[in-house]
């Protein structure tokens, strides 16, 4: 062989080699995970105010009885959790809550009592409990709740759930929020990912501290933060909401070592307002949530009022804290994706076949419901037609939509192929009605007949036909009915107050900052009149509901043969006779469109 083709096969000997390496290195992580946390099992290390958990690739600390969670140690950090706060400060369940006619009140649900439920090998699982009788009064929320953690043998991270229950009798309280919030090492954690398109470097808690105060205390620009390319822009939680639906896993990512912290939900059954609800994820802190509940983006509309002593119980979870890393060498957003992956395992595992609570049904103690879809309007087709991807869900017995305000109750929803159908799976016993909503087509849909699970039943419902609410042909229409305003017209920011990550994201661009205040710039002396036949809704309907000078009427009128909506002072109106009173109706949410007819 000649000096050149022996050079050649050297590099092409190397380069083997290389490529080689990498995948045995890719492939080591997923080996050592295993078969380590394998050969040495769930350990757990009892002292006398916290409980260790430790299975050779996580060890979780837990406060006893309080049932907190103090410290994380994984891949070498001692603790990922902010070890400057207090211990009670780090990893914890909390309600908002009030009795009627007095100030909401902070519940940290510190428990008074802690047994371990299980203890082998392959899983331990902890439970702390919070008692409530009439002696506590308003000292804490009148509540019982069963704290539940759970590590398993070769998983990397701990699974979180609780029972939260009322019992019959019990006083009147509100609880309009409950969550689990997990704060890291701010000294580490300084990249976040909520998904694909929402992924950034954060400001630090101090670059808050230092910044200019904006309309609300979320939001806040940052005036000097210690990383110099975020200056300029605005920080402010709310813009990383995310719909129930969508929510599946978010987190952290750490540069020094590489690891990744990571909150996976697999299941939307326990949470409250459907699928459409939004609520908050991770934010600046670095803060991890898990929201339960909350009064955000819906206020006291969603039901969060428990009346007359009447009993309740709900199982919140499980969820998963995912832990994972990767070498120095590779791309950090490797671990975003190998965070979907893990997600996508816990999610196909639904419902868990391991924590140790009865009031946690497996698969064969739930039921099945399946059925076809269609939409009978006679104004758009002779023949009824699919019902196509619409959503279909089981909550509580209510009026139409009414699972939209359900915080109580149990979800579970599909969304159902091009032709209509849909199974939903894995319902646990109870009493539901089924409710669905169409993209494209006008109203809510229920089916007005309970339907009964129970464990192990397959209820067929065959063929379905929702009629949207309508009087008459569609004259004209403003919109889609498809839960979004995605369609309107959103304004650009303001240069001196905008959040980079959005420019140029047509999907996100309606959570920039101060987006209300355009409204009155593009409208400065009169409210919006859209032209039907002559507007476009995609550049002359403004995307959201906005305060003004005007009261947020629409009026309809007939000027030149021609409609129009216009937002002007009823009370002007009404006095000049310019339109009568029952004329007047609420200007209709963005989103859900709006179609007059006749």
């Amino acid at each position: 062989m000649d000096k050149v083709g022996a050079s050649r096969l050297r590099w092409l000997t190397l380069l083997i080699w290389f490529f080689f390496i990498v995948k045995l290195a890719a492939a080591s992580r997923k080996i050592f995970q295993s078969e380590n946390g394998k050969s040495l099992g769930v350990r757990l290390h009892k002292h006398h105010h916290r409980m260790v958990m430790d299975n050779g690739l996580v060890q979780v600390t837990l406060s006893s009885p309080g049932g907190d969670i103090t410290g994380i140690q994984y891949n070498g950090i001692h603790n990922v959790l902010e070890t400057r706060n207090r211990e009670g400060n780090r990893g914890y369940w909390d309600v908002v809550w009030n009795s009627p006619g007095n100030h909401i009140a902070y519940d940290r649900l510190k428990g008074t009592d802690f047994n371990v439920i299980m203890e082998d090998e392959d899983q331990v699982e902890l439970s702390f409990k919070k008692s409530w009788n009439f002696t506590n009064g308003n000292s804490s929320a009148p509540l019982n709740v069963d704290k539940r953690y759970i590590m398993r043998r070769g998983s990397s991270g701990v699974y979180l759930y609780a029972i939260f229950e009322r019992l019959e009798g019990w006083p009147d309280m509100d609880m309009d929020q409950i969550r689990i919030v997990l704060k890291l090492q701010n000294d580490k954690f300084h990249f976040m990912a909520i998904s694909d398109d929402r992924q950034r470097i954060m400001p630090m808690p101090r670059d808050r501290i230092s910044g200019e105060p904006l309309a609300y205390p979320e939001a806040v620009l940052l005036t000097n933060p210690t990383t110099r390319q975020l200056g300029g822009e605005v920080d402010d939680k709310y813009q990383y909401s995310c719909e129930n639906k969508d929510n599946r896993v978010h987190g952290w990512i750490s540069e020094n070592p590489q690891v990744g912290f990571w909150m996976i939900t697999p299941s939307d059954e326990f949470r409250a307002g459907g699928p459409l609800k939004q609520d908050l994820t991770s934010h600046v802190g670095p803060t991890v949530l898990c929201m339960f509940t909350s009064t955000h983006y819906s206020g006291k509309d969603l039901n969060t009022k428990y009346r007359n002593g009447r009993p309740w119980k709900k199982v919140l979870g499980p969820v998963f804290v995912y832990l994972n890393s990767i070498s120095s060498l590779e791309d950090p957003k490797t671990l975003w994706e190998d965070a979907k992956d893990q997600m996508s395992i816990e999610v196909n595992s639904w419902p868990y076949n391991f924590p140790q609570s009865e009031d946690f049904p497996s698969s064969d103690r739930r039921g099945t419901v399946s059925g076809q879809l269609l939409v009978g309007d006679r104004y758009i087709s002779d023949k009824p037609m699919w019902a196509s991807y619409a959503y279909v869900g089981l909550a509580a017995p209510g009026g139409v939509g009414s699972w939209q305000r359900d915080a109580m109750g149990y979800q579970f929803w599909v969304q159902a192929n091009e032709e209509g159908h849909f199974l939903i799976e894995n319902i646990r016993a109870g009493h539901y009605n089924l409710y669905a909503w169409v993209p494209g087509i006008v109203g809510d849909c229920r089916y007005d007949v309970i339907i009964h699970i129970q464990p192990g039943c397959d209820v067929q419902l065959g063929v379905l036909v929702y009629e949207p609410p309508r009087n008459g042909p569609t004259l004209w229409q403003i919109g889609i009915p498809d839960r979004t305003a995605a369609e309107f017209f959103v304004p650009d920011t303001y240069p001196t107050l905008m959040n980079k990550l959005f420019i140029n994201q047509s999907t996100h661009k309606f959570r920039q900052y101060g987006l209300w205040e355009r409204y009155s710039d593009l409208y400065p002396k009169h409210d919006l009149i859209y032209t039907t036949g002559i507007s476009n809704y995609h550049q002359d309907w403004f995307f959201a509901q906005v305060p003004s000078r005007f009261q947020l009427y629409c009026c309809i009128a007939q000027e030149h043969g021609k409609s129009h909506i216009s937002s002007h002072n009823m009370a002007d109106q009404i006095r000049d006779r310019k339109c009568h009173p029952e004329d007047w109706k609420l200007y209709a949410p963005s989103g859900l469109g709006i179609s007059l007819r006749f």
